[in-house]
């Protein structure tokens, strides 16, 4: 990859209650995450979010969680390996099946909400998900979490022949090992544009961000998350992008 991929969560509508401003932030995006319709998004929604993504020949990815619409996804809930599997297979190929009617397909696999968080916790779990992918497509690859050792799950990767896209977040502050920092802690969320702006670059450039414990994190990603909820989130894309192409060009 030439470029830091920008990736967005999207297509988290459901019916009549509207989520993002996916319309808005799709022109600046590469990658879009598309839920599958077990935390959010319905066939229509699908339908709707993959015609906006042809339009602007953005990357369509899916975006599977756990069966958990009230909690959004972001509920861990106990899973066999199989099951994971099977959960990730079903949303996988519904999400294809409406790309192949619009003469696209899936590009990418992206876990949402808790199984993201609990893969990256649990090796037995990423195993899981990985061969899901491979036994799905073993050509498409698999966003998960850039660490500050990304060794561990690349060997997994590696074992089932599936390309690995480590991912990075430009609005989020981070401990020691790479991990996000909890939601639930002061400072966990960057709302500052320049801020968000300015760790973006530094992580397109490979330089070391600081942690929370104040050490140097250098974190080796390919793709980096954006949002897309807010008026403000799209102008920090928008800068984001504007940046990352500057860059790039130097």
């Amino acid at each position: 990859m030439s470029r830091l991929l920008l990736n967005c969560d999207m297509g988290e509508s459901f019916g009549s209650w509207t989520m993002g401003l996916d319309a808005e932030v799709m022109p600046f995006i590469d990658c879009a995450n598309i839920a599958c319709g077990f935390h959010a998004g319905d066939p229509g929604i699908m339908r709707k979010t993959v015609a906006l993504a042809v339009a602007h020949n953005v990357k369509i990815g899916a975006h599977p969680a756990y069966q958990d619409l009230a909690g959004f996804g972001r509920r861990s809930i106990s899973y066999s390996g199989q099951e994971v599997q099977d959960l990730l297979h079903y949303q996988i190929g519904a999400l294809d099946g409406i790309c192949r009617a619009q003469g696209v397909q899936v590009s990418y696999v992206k876990p949402h909400g808790a199984m993201y968080n609990d893969m990256m916790a649990n090796p037995v779990q990423l195993r899981a998900v990985v061969q899901a992918v491979a036994a799905y497509d073993s050509s498409l690859p698999l966003m998960l979490m850039a660490t500050r050792d990304n060794s561990a799950a690349q060997a997994i990767g590696d074992e089932f022949g599936v390309t690995l896209w480590f991912e990075a977040f430009a609005d989020r502050a981070y401990d020691n090992a790479g991990r996000l920092v909890s939601r639930q802690l002061p400072g966990a969320v960057h709302h500052d544009a320049d801020v968000i702006v300015q760790q973006a670059l530094t992580i397109a450039a490979g330089k070391a961000l600081l942690a929370s414990d104040g050490s140097a994190l250098h974190l080796h990603a390919d793709t980096l998350c954006v949002h897309g909820d807010n008026i403000s989130s799209i102008a920090a894309v928008q800068r984001i992008r504007e940046a990352l192409e500057q860059q790039a060009r130097a």
